[in-house]
């Protein structure tokens, strides 16, 4: 699909010098995609916000224990 986009100058002869001038069109849609999979990110972070309760876990009591006590539950992991 065609879009038409209205660039400052400065900003296309950027876009030249990364991308080269007939490469234009690939080198924008990379760049919205991936801007577009940092915003659903974004989302799936917020919407997972508040999601994990406030207390009730084995790592309360004590983190830096917990964190060590994980590391040697799966033998083939280091730590």
């Amino acid at each position: 699909m065609r879009l038409h986009l209205a660039l400052d100058d400065e900003l296309v002869a950027e876009i030249d010098r990364r991308a080269g001038a007939r490469r234009r069109s690939a080198f924008i849609a990379e760049l919205v995609r991936r801007g577009l999979d940092d915003e659903q990110r974004w989302d799936d972070i917020e919407a997972s916000l508040g999601q994990i309760a406030d207390g009730g876990h084995d790592w309360d009591d004590d983190p830096a224990l917990w964190v060590k006590q994980q590391r040697h539950v799966d033998v083939r992991r280091a730590g």
